[in-house]
């Protein structure tokens, strides 16, 4: 049995074929049932998780389940919130394939399961990218939207401004076009994405800041008691999720609004199977503004294994 390290990851994925697999993937009739998500007894911040999927009746089939953590103190540390082990196996035989370091693959999926949502929902023009929060995953955030949308400014802004500093000096260094931005306000502004990726506990996106045509895409706040956006956005906005289940019971920005009658479960249009299917047709308007709210899905996760370990296989 193999295992792929975090360089192995990065060296067996791009963003255009990740992209891809998870819209093949979400299209397809995978099995993916609901995550474990349990609470560490002594700290209920402390989370683990539990994340299995299986593919369909394919000519190669897979399974895999996903063990994470998530310590949301770590950023004092200067270390990773999440840590993640990925196990795959092999469908028809249940014999171990491959161990790989999630914690890395998790960046990856995240990142581009909000680009192959934005590759639906945004506007196909769309220029001026905001990312809030530079964290772990925010480099991958930028570069995935990137990869569908023909962005030349990124405003990156962070509560600390001088975190943010130094990830743009390190994305320019890439030779990406990322700037620390110090007023949100003015940045989200001007801005055709947004995209969030925090663990705030209060909203950090106000609904009136946002112009329209917009595209908000948040991929923080997985839990019932954080937020990323205010009440007004999921008034102005059509919403879509990754999965209805999962982002209308766990992830703040939706189910919050749903708890409290601001919304319903009607008002979410859509997921990425409707969108890969073909089910709904995402963005209609140029002037439309759009919110997509992610929570993880095992089906990403595996999606993404069946990438690292048919690209060295």
């Amino acid at each position: 049995m193999k295992h792929y390290d975090s360089q192995a990851v990065d060296s067996s994925l791009t963003y255009p074929s990740l992209i891809e697999a998870l819209r093949q993937g979400f299209a397809a009739n995978w099995t993916s049932p609901d995550r474990m998500h349990l609470e560490m007894s002594h700290d209920p911040e402390r989370i683990m998780l539990l994340m299995p999927s299986w593919t369909g009746p394919a000519e190669r089939s897979y399974a895999g389940i996903k063990v994470a953590t998530v310590h949301p103190e770590n950023h004092v540390l200067n270390a990773p919130s999440i840590h993640a082990l990925y196990y795959l196996v092999d469908g028809p035989t249940g014999a171990p394939l491959a161990t790989m370091d999630a914690t890395r693959m998790t960046l990856w999926r995240t990142a581009c399961a909000s680009a192959l949502a934005s590759s639906y929902l945004s506007r196909k023009d769309s220029s001026i990218m905001t990312m809030v929060g530079s964290g772990n995953l925010a480099p991958y955030f930028i570069r995935a939207h990137m990869a569908v949308r023909p962005i030349t400014k990124v405003n990156l802004w962070n509560h600390n401004i001088r975190n943010a500093q130094i990830l743009a000096e390190k994305l320019r260094a890439e030779g990406l076009p990322v700037t620390a931005h110090p007023d949100l306000v003015s940045a989200v502004q001007e801005s055709d994405i947004i995209s969030a990726a925090t663990f705030s506990s209060t909203p950090l996106i106000f609904g009136k800041w946002l112009k329209p045509g917009a595209h908000v895409d948040g991929a923080g706040a997985f839990t019932a008691d954080r937020r990323e956006t205010d009440d007004e956005v999921v008034k102005r906005a059509k919403i879509y999720v990754d999965t209805r289940a999962g982002a209308t019971r766990e992830g703040g920005d939706i189910a919050v609004p749903i708890r409290d009658g601001i919304i319903s479960e009607s008002d979410v249009l859509g997921d990425l199977h409707d969108l890969t299917r073909g089910t709904i047709q995402g963005r209609t308007n140029d002037s439309d503004i759009t919110f997509f709210k992610s929570v993880g899905h095992a089906l990403e996760d595996l999606a993404a294994a069946i990438v690292i370990h048919e690209a060295n296989s």
